[in-house]
């Protein structure tokens, strides 16, 4: 799509000036996408966001929560679901006995794998109207929005 034909797409004067407004409608339209492609996978974004961290980090139960800006008890909820389909397991925190770090089993690894490719799939499509370099431009900016609080 080219700069001219954004002014042909308005819904109204002070939404499409609301960054907060454009940045939800933009994600809730990436999610659904990213659902309908993880749907076949028995996934959504939420169950393949926590097993990608387990499969790349192990990180705590309280490290999902904070990462993916859950509440802790979302994240107890998608971990005992990844749990009994046998994709991620509870071990013990080697530097602290009160913590559970998640880590992604075998079956784990192989479905984020599969995953990955689907949701990569999904993202192509949602930002085909973005040329290359302004699909950059914008995971880098959105990294910086999304990472600010952990810095």
């Amino acid at each position: 799509m080219a700069p001219d034909d954004d002014a042909s797409v308005r819904v109204s004067p002070t939404l499409d000036a609301d960054t907060s407004f454009l940045l939800a409608r933009a994600s809730a339209l990436s999610a659904a996408a990213g659902n309908t492609a993880l749907r076949e996978l028995g996934l959504k974004v939420r169950s393949y966001s926590v097993l990608a961290l387990a499969a790349e980090v192990g990180p705590s139960q309280r490290d999902l929560a904070e990462r993916l800006r859950l509440d802790p008890s979302q994240v107890v909820s998608l971990v005992d679901e990844l749990e009994a389909c046998g994709l991620v397991k509870r071990r013990l925190d080697p530097s602290d006995r009160r913590a559970r770090i998640v880590v992604a089993t075998t079956e784990g690894q192989g479905l984020f794998a599969r995953a990955r490719e689907a949701i990569a799939g999904a993202q192509r499509e949602t930002h085909a109207p973005l040329t290359g370099k302004e699909q950059l431009a914008l995971g880098d900016l959105l990294r910086r929005l999304a990472y600010a609080d952990l810095r």
